[in-house]
């Protein structure tokens, strides 16, 4: 997503067109593939869940993020009316460079790296420390920039969310929020209302980093104050409010929508009046992406691969 959020910033301002036809729908893409089995937000979800005792639920729950962030994908397409995008600085196929040498390895670095987690049924982790020991050898990039490069303040603020986790699970916590949780609803309100908790937390907060680890452990007390039903499986559950998270997350004091601000600020140098804009905006758009996702579980949109 962060990934993506300066890349689609900085083609929309290559291409001198307004950056919300482009940076929204360019972010909920990256979040819904982010979501894969071997992407890390898609991983964390389900290390959560296989801790819960739901293993298997990775490929549904990919194709429900794939779906659901599809379809909020083609409203917002028409809402800031993407098909209609003038640019007097079009890029043209012949103007772009040819891959290099390094850029070329590090890409078949990747696909052996995808293919040896997904038929070779290799740890992901090790697998990526692998490729990347592998592309350092072989001086595709620098390895002080690389190292710089990485999120450090996102993963101490995910590895002490995690202990922090730990110390709620054994005082109970986790427990005690499924059952208050549980008392509010029943067979048709469960995964609504999970998945709307689970978005207005993400409105101030991390998806990764806070949402999934409170939310995903509370999926299997609170299908056992339902009674177990079988009209509602935990992928279901999962699939909601990790969904409904991701998409709350553009709001602008979310990690998402501040990388979103950051590269705005950056790269198109707005007055103050521009950037209030886009805050607003931002906000805007995290609510409806709550609103579609909670009644798209009402109506059973996360059912459909479960």
């Amino acid at each position: 997503m962060a990934l993506m959020a300066m890349f689609s910033m900085a083609l929309a301002a290559q291409m001198k067109i307004n950056p919300l036809k482009l940076v929204p729908i360019a972010v909920s893409g990256a979040a819904a593939g982010g979501l894969s089995p071997i992407a890390p937000s898609g991983i964390i979800a389900i290390n959560l869940a296989a801790k819960s005792g739901f293993t298997d639920i990775g490929i549904p729950f990919f194709f429900n993020s794939l779906l659901s962030y599809t379809l909020f994908g083609i409203v917002m397409y028409f809402f800031f009316k993407a098909y209609k995008i003038d640019t007097d600085a079009p890029f043209k196929m012949d103007d772009l460079p040819k891959f290099n040498r390094n850029q070329i390895i590090t890409l078949a670095g990747i696909a052996v790296m995808v293919v040896l987690v997904i038929f070779g049924k290799f740890n992901i982790g090790l697998m990526a420390f692998l490729t990347a020991g592998v592309l350092t050898f072989l001086r595709v990039a620098d390895e002080k920039q690389a190292v710089s490069g990485i999120p450090w303040g996102i993963l101490v603020m995910v590895a002490g969310v995690n202990v922090l986790m730990d110390v709620v699970i054994k005082l109970q916590g986790i427990k005690m929020m499924a059952a208050f949780l549980g008392s509010l609803m029943n067979e048709s309100t469960a995964t609504p209302i999970l998945a709307l908790t689970s978005g207005i937390m993400t409105f101030f907060s991390s998806t990764s980093g806070v949402v999934m680890p409170t939310m995903i452990p509370t999926v299997k007390d609170i299908l056992a104050t339902l009674g177990n039903p079988q009209n509602i499986t935990a992928t279901e559950m999962i699939s909601a409010l990790v969904n409904t998270s991701q998409n709350a997350g553009m709001s602008p004091l979310s990690t998402a929508g501040a990388l979103i601000m950051a590269a705005y600020g950056s790269t198109f140098n707005p007055s103050q009046k521009e950037e209030h804009k886009l805050f607003v905006t931002l906000f805007g758009i995290s609510v409806a992406g709550l609103i579609f996702m909670t009644v798209g579980s009402y109506f059973g949109l996360f059912k459909i691969f479960n």
